[in-house]
């Protein structure tokens, strides 16, 4: 079993090099050490991953998150969250925590949650006296929450690696990822009232304005419904609802909100292009070291080794948890998750775990080791925007982050919290 290129994937890593260059350049060292194998090969394996009609999701929903932003959904929802939870103590980070979960239904990345809400709310928190270390704690912990709502990114990805209903995988998202939001909120309220922080409203808000604000959101909070609604009926696949949202959300900032100009088309097409690279580039990286993992039989060789530990799927879940919080903390979410789906959902299936359930947990360890250092990417777009040392960001984190082991634990215990509504919603099919 030839390991050299893993190893060599393995000591880019270590060297800082980008994620996507230390993954082509370890599959490369396979291609070229093997006499049997054309180089043109390689090349070919560079562009298959992108050659896939499932993945045109991705460019779909970077695009509606960014027309979002641009097209007053986002300023409505924050006033939304700002009405629902204002009134608590540390006001702003409990409003920072719901608009995480809102924004979830919009976006479904953790990495353009965190860099809009360290901007928007976290400068705001400093501003008001809040301890810095705490306001990029608070981001960076809510951004968890973005992938998880659907439509979450990830979940289009393992759906596809896997073979799993993407739709499903949506859908098993709604229950943990309110989870993680109130637990967030609990955490919060205790240190805010410790630390005296205040709230940003002087009283709960009254019916009328909260009935105001939800009439100023209610186009933007129909986007989960109609998603949800639509994958149910099948008036549409995944791949299709990205579009479908895209037109949605445009209609909505051009012709509703009347705030979505066509002056804005050229930077919302550019930063939705620039989120779709940074993402296609490493899958395409990953789908040439895959091949490697195949023609080596690594996935079966971690099958055997994994079945061999045990093959109880309790104590299976733990191992593959434990190991996937330390490969968070080590590689970036996306590329971890392409790395592993092809290794550990066949050894998932094979004692008998719900693949729906391993690719809720995958996601969600992942986007947690995002906020964890040396390598965690929430942690660097928070620190790095609210200017806050990573050691100070550590101390500030480590009541959020047991918060959201507890929730990741209650999700091993229970799948039913990950796979019951959607085998409500959808049925048994897979």
């Amino acid at each position: 079993m030839d390991l050299v290129p893993l190893a060599v994937f393995t000591v880019l890593m270590f060297l800082n090099v980008p994620v996507a260059v230390a993954i082509a350049l370890g599959a490369l060292t396979f291609f070229l050490s093997q006499t049997g194998l054309p180089l043109p090969l390689y090349a070919q394996r560079l562009l298959n991953s992108s050659d896939s009609f499932p993945l045109v999701a991705i460019p779909m929903f970077a695009l509606a998150g960014v027309i979002m932003n641009h097209s007053g959904i986002t300023a409505r929802l924050l006033n939304l969250a700002e009405c629902l939870v204002g009134h608590l103590p540390g006001g702003l980070a409990q409003t920072n925590v719901v608009l995480a979960g809102l924004m979830g239904f919009e976006s479904g990345s953790g990495n353009a949650d965190a860099a809009m809400q360290a901007k928007l709310l976290g400068a705001n928190m400093v501003k008001r006296g809040y301890d810095p270390p705490f306001a990029a704690a608070v981001v960076a912990a809510s951004a968890v929450i973005t992938p998880i709502i659907p439509p979450g990114l990830g979940f289009v990805i393992y759906g596809y690696l896997a073979n799993v209903s993407v739709g499903r995988l949506f859908i098993a998202g709604l229950i943990p990822g309110l989870l993680i939001a109130v637990s967030l909120m609990i955490v919060t309220h205790a240190i805010a009232k410790r630390r005296g922080y205040q709230p940003v409203r002087a009283r709960v808000a009254r019916p009328r304005e909260l009935a105001t604000a939800l009439r100023d959101a209610t186009w933007a909070l129909t986007v989960p419904v109609f998603i949800i609604v639509g994958l149910r009926y099948g008036f549409f696949t995944p791949t299709e609802a990205g579009a479908v949202i895209v037109v949605y959300a445009t209609l909505i900032g051009a012709f509703v909100y009347r705030e979505l100009k066509l002056s804005d088309a050229v930077d919302i097409l550019t930063e939705a292009a620039l989120a779709t690279a940074a993402v296609m580039i490493i899958i395409s990286a990953a789908d040439a070291l895959g091949y490697y993992m195949t023609l080596e039989q690594l996935p079966s060789h971690a099958a055997t080794f994994l079945t061999s530990l045990t093959s109880n799927p309790l104590l299976l879940l733990v191992i593959i948890n434990a190991f996937l919080l330390v490969l968070g903390m080590f590689l970036e979410s996306l590329a971890a998750l392409i790395l592993v789906t092809p290794v550990l959902a066949p050894v998932a299936l094979s004692v008998g775990i719900d693949p729906v359930h391993l690719g809720l947990l995958i996601v969600l360890n992942l986007t947690i080791g995002a906020i964890t250092p040396p390598v965690g990417t929430l942690m660097f777009i928070s620190c790095g925007i609210l200017n806050v040392r990573v050691a100070d960001f550590t101390r500030s984190i480590l009541p959020m982050l047991a918060a959201q082991m507890v929730v990741l634990a209650l999700l091993i215990l229970f799948p039913v919290l990950a796979i019951g509504l959607p085998n409500l919603l959808m049925g048994m099919e897979r």
